[in-house]
């Protein structure tokens, strides 16, 4: 009953006088089997003590009456029987079929385990956890002492743990479930105070906090089912498994497994799908990790869903709890309890699915919580796990584009949840699992490390503000970890080269040869990357763009002599989600071309200066939209991309001077990507500038208003030929866009309009001047000249 990996604690290596069997037994079958394994003496075989041994129900007012007040030491031993299924494949793990028998084979009816006494003897085993002496359980309960029923209520509590523990050595760690967990945060001493505290800040009776608490918990706690994991996961794997061929990464969850015996684990997934949690979740479970608490929205606890999520182990927020300290106080406590009992967690730090297939800006809220376990000192540790899951193919992008474009969401449901499921059965290539270098909570989190060797005595305000900054920096290296180990996938490179040949067709044999340069660079940087040798082969190629055609994001044409393709009208927003899964991997190289580009137009003794100045600020412009690290390790990234397009460059450069002789490297290279990368986000920002340009630097902007605005007039602008391509006009790059333009003090109201019109003039200006650059990438590029042809 104590956290031990010794099977008998130290304290009960001494001879007890008596033990006490605290049985647990849901019938008289179960009461039968652990009678005569005791009169058998089971406790003597398991432990090596003749003491005279006293059987308790495993009940809070039974243990209270019997074992509480005790003066003696006994050595206190639960004890129950545990069923199992039956054995099919060498695993033991309940499937449909069992639901015939009209009994759960982990717990079945009394009649059923009658028979499987005779039938199935090998279905059944008495199990004990490990003991401790009853002044150990004093000791390991000090907030109990005076306290007889809470006392008891802690003693059945540990007494079901080092039972589920014990089950777990015999069926397998993906079977651990909390139990009791309400209860035992009710129980909580310090919880209790923090309780007393609102209830004397806010005024109101301490009952109806409790009361409101209870409640909280309640609605909070996922109440995990074995039974309904078993089949959960049977009946959502087809969903996924006919669909995608799942490629996970075997050496991380080696590594992960190895962490895990001394750490929580906290997996932060990349959120491209719905099926995200179902793909991750089978994937652990086969290797036998422990079923990860999921904390999910509020719009997926419809029925069934909601339900059944919840015994699975998803663990329902709500999307919005403002000033209500009671809540907050319960998801608190939650997040610490489980973190302190090392179960794993699971949530999706992005807020929600990607709508342009990039991580999107993370959200901070849940790991404030988990900052706040660990300021409070409740857990020693936790080992974040950046997870990318990379699709080659999905069914949904479809719908997520039409948002982008002001298309209304589709409220999930039951009828959602089955046109889902239908539109799942077809065959979408590979999913990749990859899983990111863990991260420990407690480095990045120590907020009384370094930044705070100027302030040795910090006030409370300043350590919440440092353990801010900590948070965003923890969530910052979360998403470049998920971006460091994503694949790029032969989708992402096949959408990346049409989306840059604008309105243009290519024959297979012109794609392999735009793609083939590219395919260069990403094995030089040694990329990660999924199946691209495909990308190689003529067949292989053909069959990609065939699975893109039906589809339907790229068309193919064969009325002539020989096949053509090109992006589908309408479809330019499902490429773009594609190329983006890998974009990361390409915009310094845009950003270098961009920075030359600048570079060269400047007078001759100033084109260095210039060149790195417009590298940093294109960096600054695309803030919003991707991950970069600090000043000097970007303009070390950028160096080596530069020693990838001229290994001379330093040599050239020594004078100060670019030289127009790089451009010419440029183009040797086989590719440009500026054109490729960043257009579609710049164009964006050049219609958020454009639309406050023109605006009454007097009226205030509102968020939602503006960007429908911008959508009805980028999509004017697209028809103007005034914006390269669709993909622009998109509410996600529109909102980034808004975003970048507040962070340059463009939106606020100042007290001198001019100079605020004046700014905004110019930011929209400096748009234009960077979007002509672009164009003029995209000429150098050797699949946008007609001699290729």
């Amino acid at each position: 009953m104590l956290d031990h990996d010794s099977r008998l604690p130290e304290a009960a290596l001494t001879a007890p006088q008596s033990v006490v069997a605290l049985v647990d037994a849901a019938s008289p079958v179960e009461r039968e089997l652990v009678g005569h394994w005791l009169a058998e003496g089971g406790i003597t075989q398991e432990f090596g003590t003749a003491a005279p041994v006293t059987q308790l129900d495993l009940d809070p007012a039974a243990v209270t009456d019997r074992l509480v007040g005790r003066s003696d030491d006994p050595l206190v031993v639960p004890v129950r029987v545990l069923w199992l299924p039956p054995e099919r494949d060498g695993v033991r793990r309940t499937t449909f079929s069992d639901l015939l028998t009209l009994s759960n084979p982990r717990k079945p009816h009394r009649l059923m385990q009658r028979r499987l006494l005779s039938k199935a003897p090998d279905r059944h085993l008495v199990l004990t956890g490990a003991p401790a002496r009853l002044s150990e359980l004093r000791a390991n309960n000090p907030g109990t002492a005076g306290v007889p029923d809470a006392f008891g209520r802690a003693i059945v509590r540990a007494g079901i743990v080092a039972l589920e523990r014990a089950e777990r050595a015999v069926i397998g760690d993906r079977y651990k479930v909390p139990r009791l967990v309400v209860e035992e945060i009710l129980d909580s001493p310090e919880f209790l105070r923090r309780l007393d505290a609102i209830a004397d800040e806010s005024g109101a009776p301490a009952r109806e906090v409790y009361r409101r608490a209870e409640k909280g918990l309640r609605e909070l706690v996922a109440a995990q089912s074995r039974l309904v994991s078993d089949l959960f996961t049977q009946a959502m794997r087809p969903v996924h498994a006919s669909t995608w061929k799942v490629d996970s990464d075997e050496s991380g969850l080696d590594r992960l497994r190895t962490l895990n015996r001394r750490y929580p684990l906290v997996f932060l997934p990349s959120h491209r799908s719905y099926v995200d949690a179902f793909v991750l979740g089978d994937i652990l479970a086969r290797n036998d990790f422990p079923p990860n608490h999921v904390v999910g929205g509020a719009n997926l606890k419809f029925w069934p869903i909601g339900p059944i999520a919840r015994r699975t182990g998803t663990v329902f927020i709500r999307r919005s709890f403002g000033d209500d300290e009671v809540y907050k106080a319960v998801v608190e406590e939650y997040f610490a309890y489980l973190l302190a009992k090392r179960f794993n967690l699971e949530w999706y730090f992005e807020g929600g699915r990607t709508r342009t297939g990039k991580l999107r800006p993370p959200r901070y809220g849940l790991l404030n919580y988990l900052a706040a376990a660990l300021r409070s000192k409740r857990i020693d540790d936790v080992m974040l796990v950046p997870v990318s899951i990379t699709y080659e193919r999905l069914n949904e992008i479809g719908a997520i584009a039409d948002e982008q474009t002001g298309g209304r969401k589709q409220a999930e449901g039951l009828a959602w949840l089955a046109r889902y499921v239908r539109n799942q059965q077809h065959s979408a290539g590979h999913v990749y699992v990859r899983f990111g270098t863990p991260l420990s909570a407690r480095d990045r989190l120590a907020v009384h490390g370094d930044p705070l060797t100027a302030h040795p005595n910090p006030a409370p305000d300043q350590v919440l503000e440092l353990e801010h900054r900590a948070v965003q920096r923890l969530a910052f290296e979360v998403a470049v970890g998920i971006n460091d180990v994503t694949p790029v996938t032969v989708n992402a490179l096949t959408t990346l080269v049409l989306l840059g040949v604008h309105e243009r067709a290519l024959t297979r044999h012109e794609l392999r040869a735009a793609i083939a340069p590219v395919l260069g660079y990403v094995e030089k940087r040694g990329l990660p990357g999924g199946e691209l040798a495909t990308l190689r082969d003529d067949h292989g190629l053909a069959v990609v763009l065939e699975q893109l055609a039906v589809a339907k994001v790229v068309t193919v044409y064969r009325g002539g002599l020989e096949p053509v393709y090109a992006i589908q009208a309408g479809a330019h927003l499902e490429a773009a989600f594609y190329r983006n899964s890998a974009v990361h991997w390409f915009v310094n190289r845009a950003i270098l071309e961009l920075a030359i580009l600048t570079a060269v137009e400047a007078p001759e003794g100033d084109q260095l200066r210039v060149g790195w100045e417009a590298a940093y600020r294109l960096r600054d412009l695309l803030k919003f939209e991707f991950f970069f690290p600090e000043r000097a390790e970007f303009t070390s990234q950028l160096t080596a991309e530069m020693l990838l397009v001229d290994p001379e460059w330093h040599r050239r450069t020594a004078a100060g001077t670019v030289g127009s002789e790089i451009l010419a490297r440029l183009a040797e290279s086989g590719f440009m990507m500026a054109h490729r990368v960043l257009r579609s986000f710049f164009d964006a920002q050049l219609v958020v500038a454009e639309r406050l340009a023109a605006r009454d630097p007097l009226l205030p902007v509102d968020r939602k208003t503006f960007i429908d605005e911008c959508l009805h007039v980028g999509k004017q602008m697209l028809l103007q030929q005034r914006l390269h391509s669709p993909e622009s006009v998109s509410s996600e790059l529109f909102g980034s866009a808004l975003k970048l333009a507040d962070n340059h003090g463009l939106l606020t109201v100042s007290e001198d309009p001019a100079d605020l019109a004046a700014r905004r003039v110019r930011f929209a200006g400096e748009l234009r001047a960077i979007g002509g650059r672009i164009s003029r990438a995209a000429t150098l590029d050797p699949s946008n000249r007609a001699e290729t042809l």
